[in-house]
Formats: structure tokens, sequence, C-alpha cells
């Protein structure tokens, strides 16, 4: 079932187990069921430590993945392959012992939680968002015996979505009630559960001296900036509501120069780790609400929304971008309902069925071209009288017997029946008739929109579309204040782009520091 290299890499990864581990299979005669069983025979086989046994699960096909002679708190309902394969390796590492590269204090939080605590995950093995929340929970269900966690393919349990209305992943319940939705960290999910958490992380970030640099936003326009600062010697520090931004997000990334193809979570890792590397401190999951000068000392201050405030002598704003949405009647009733944002992610929940894809962009024609592969049909709604797609892009389209372009579509209403998306109303803008087009999902891919709302007010001048402006150095209208990336006025989106954008903002940083 595995190649000669994928079992190679496998091999040396389980020599790093310390301690017995027991794989408990529950199969049945589905063809994933004898999937999984080869699976599970062919991981026991490599590793001297991992033994196997035959179980009957509430859910088959499965696998359980603990300490020999424990009942295992770590279950992957469906075959751990894709995107989870990943997910099933480190399970088996940290089952077995290996320790995690988590910080310490936070697998100490971990530890320290009172109550029990059984998650549950529903995850496609598409999807490039479910394996941070499957993992963390893993390895939360492996550090806390209170904790269990299954991860659910819903492409095989279809009778649990649907009764679940699960219709976009990861979709994580605890203890039978729906706890979060969309990509989660392991410290966001202990905040939710750890209420003195954030009180105390406000309490050590308001303590906090007064850095030389402080980078707003985690993307790679901020990661590049936060790079050359430190390089420079001076203090610096990043933060961000999560760390990728929107590129974690993305799925192919071809136009990423002398790396021909990569992937959006794989670029973040490398990006994390190589901002780590320059010992840049990283504050995440924190909002920035504001900068203004600091009336007391010199140098700036940036307030979060939990109460605490920054200080630096220079701030970089690289806060990104985000999904633009519709905003009709209807999106936020059914988003997660039908409303999608990630076809990766959520197209597999929609197979069999017709969906429409709002936008005509390169990213509206992607999608549309990944759907049709899994869909009964889709419809691709733009508002232009042409697509605005690459010529290849609209080729490969235009030549897919399941996709229909509606040009000129003016979309007005999401349509549903209190619980699910049924359909789309639209103007057709050429003869200003209203029409109704039925669809279980609706994917809206029409640009992004700067996450500058939190500057709205203040003195850094933003355009009318709220791009922050600056100069060719990345300064902004207020000195110490520089920008770069998406959420700036530089006329392209590009990764490449808003990582130079980075470094210039950087550097002019450290200039204006030397000279003041």
């Amino acid at each position: 079932m595995l190649d000669t290299q994928l079992k190679n890499q496998l091999d040396s990864y389980l020599k790093n187990i310390v301690s017995p581990i027991e794989i408990s299979v529950s199969s049945d005669a589905s063809p994933k069921g004898q999937e999984l069983t080869e699976l599970a025979n062919e991981i026991s086989q490599l590793s001297p430590h991992i033994s196997l046994q035959q179980v009957q699960a509430t859910r088959s096909p499965s696998l359980g993945i603990g300490a020999q002679g424990q009942s295992p708190r770590i279950h992957f309902a469906g075959v751990p392959l894709g995107h989870e394969f990943t997910s099933l390796v480190l399970a088996l590492l940290q089952s077995g012992g290996h320790p995690s590269k988590v910080a310490p204090e936070l697998q100490q939080q971990v530890r320290e939680l009172k109550g029990e605590y059984h998650f549950e995950t529903y995850i496609s093995l598409s999807c490039q968002n479910c394996p941070d929340v499957v993992q963390a929970l893993n390895l939360m269900a492996t550090l806390n015996s209170n904790i269990s966690h299954v991860m659910i393919d819903g492409a095989l349990f279809q009778e649990e979505v649907n009764a679940r209305q699960v219709m976009a992943v990861p979709a994580v319940y605890l203890n039978g009630e729906h706890f979060g939705q969309g990509r989660m960290s392991l410290q966001e999910i202990i905040n939710k559960l750890d209420t003195g958490a954030e009180q105390r992380q406000t309490e050590h970030l308001n303590k906090q001296a007064p850095f030389d640099v402080l980078v707003v936003g985690g993307g790679p326009a901020g990661v590049a900036a936060a790079i050359y600062a430190a390089r420079k010697g001076i203090r610096t520090a990043l933060v961000a509501e999560r760390f990728g931004g929107q590129v974690q997000d993305t799925m192919g990334i071809e136009n990423f120069i002398s790396v021909p193809y990569t992937e959006g979570p794989k670029l973040v890792a490398n990006l994390e780790q190589h901002v780590k590397d320059y010992g840049v401190e990283i504050i995440t999951h924190q909002r920035v609400t504001d900068i203004r000068a600091n009336n007391d000392n010199a140098g700036l201050l940036v307030p979060l929304a939990s109460g605490a405030t920054l200080k630096s002598r220079s701030v970089i704003v690289a806060p990104g971008a985000r999904w633009r949405e519709l905003n009709v009647p209807g999106e936020q009733d059914y988003r997660n309902k039908g409303v999608a944002y990630c076809p990766h992610c959520d197209g597999p929940f929609y197979k069999g069925k017709r969906v429409a894809v709002v936008g005509g962009g390169n990213s509206g024609i992607e999608a549309a071209i990944d759907l049709a592969g899994i869909v009964e049909h889709v419809t691709v709604l733009e508002f232009a009288e042409h697509l605005r797609a690459d010529e290849v892009l609209q080729r490969k389209a235009k030549s897919l017997p399941n996709i229909d372009i509606i040009t000129q579509a003016q979309t007005r209403e999401v349509v549903g029946d209190g619980n699910k998306v049924s359909g789309i109303n639209y103007i057709d803008r050429a003869s200003g008739e209203q029409q109704y087009l039925a669809v279980a999902g609706i994917f809206v891919q029409i640009g992004l929109v700067p996450n500058t709302e939190f500057l709205q007010g203040s003195a850094i001048e933003l355009s009318p579309f709220g791009e922050v402006i600056i100069d060719a150095k990345g300064s902004t209208a207020i000195p110490g204040v520089f920008a770069a990336g998406d959420a700036t006025t530089v006329p392209y989106k590009q990764i490449v782009i808003a990582m130079g954008a980075g470094a210039t903002a950087a550097l002019s940083a450290f200039d204006y520091l030397i000279r003041s």
C-alpha cells in the first residue's frame, strides 16, 4: 500500500519510538476497511515497538493508537492518508514517548486541565486546514489522560455528517456539543478551555520592555520584515492573530521563484522555522486594535484586544488580507452551511451535488476546475462581461463538460431552507431579469479585502479601498510606522512581492532607528 520511498521515510521516523505502543484496528469488509487493515499491518511491521490487535469499535473502519496496555485515547475513523498522514505519524511517535516540539509551557497547560474532554473532529482528506486541529487534539490526548480525540473522515461517515449537518471542515465537537469550526491552533483550543490563560498572557505582555521593531502580521510580508530586522541585531517581535495569514489557506503555489511547487501550510512551516532561527519573539492569537504615539515616552503604543499594550520604537504594519465576502442577504446565515470560501477543504462534502462558484478570476476558475472532479456540476457566476482568469485556466474550464460559465451575473441573495443552502438568486445584468440557480453549495472567490479596520480613524492614511498608503520605502504618514504586503497600496498582491516589501520596510525601519 505504501510505496518504497514512503516506507523508508516512515521507517526512519518510527525509530524515534522509545516505548511500546499498540494499534487497535476495527475493520469491515469494505474497500476502505481492507485498506486500513493493510496500512496498519505495514506500519506494525516497521517497528518492534508496535503491536497490533483487532477490535470492534463504534465506528468502522477505524484505528486507535495508545501506549501498550492502555485504552487508546487517539482514534482515526477512516484511513488517515492524504493531508492526515502526518497526523498519523505524529500520533505514533508521541504515543511512543517521542517528545513534541510544542512549547513546554503549552504542554504543561494541557496537563493541568481539569475535567473530561472527549473531542470529535470531522475532516476531509483534501483539507489543508484540518491537520493542524487533528494534531493539536491528538497531542492533548497524549498529554492528559482525561482527554480523548477521534478524527472522522466525513466522506466515509455520511450519516453522521448529515445528522450533525456538517458542511465545512474542520468541525470540532466536545462532549457531543459543537466546539469550533475551521482552523484552530493548540493555543486557541487551550484558551477556550483554560479560562485564566488569556489573563495570564495579558499580564505577561504588559510587562514586556519596548521593542525596537514590532511587526503586526504573520504572513510573508510580516515574516520577511521580522527576519530582516532581526538580522540587524535589534530587538524584534511579531504579533498576529495567526501565523501564516492567508498563505495557510493556499493549496498549490507554483509561482514562488526557484520553487516549482509547494503548498501553503508547508511554506508557512518553513517561514515559522526561519523566523524562530533569528530569535524573534512571536506573539500569536492577539488582535491589534490601534497604533498610536506614546505620549509618556518616545516610541509607539500598540494596544491589543486582550487588554495588553505593547511598546516599540518602530512598527511595521503587515496584516495582509482576507477573502472578500458577497455581502448579500443569506450569506452569513448559511456560512459553513453551504456558503464556503475554501474549495479544497469543503469540496468533498458536495460530492455528486450541484454547486456555484462566484467569481471569474484565477481563484474562481481554479476552484471550478478542482470542484468539477468531485461534484456533479459547477456553475461559475461572473459579474463582468468577460472572465478575468488567465487564458490557460479559461481553456481548461471550458473543456470540462460539467462546468457552465455565466457572465454579467450579479449575485443578490443566498437562499436556503433554514438549515442549508438550496440556491442563489442573481440578476442577469444584460437583460435585467432575476434568475434563480438551484445549488447545494456556493463557493465565494471574489478577491481580497485588506485587514486594516483597526486603523480606521488613526493617523495612518488609508486609500479608498482601505489599503495603507506607503511610499517607495514603505513609509506611512506617521514617523516610525512602516507597512508592507497585501494590506498596502502596492499594485500587485503576490507572495514574492509581499516578501520583498517586508524586507524593504524592515530596512527602512532600521534606517529610521539609527537616524533618530
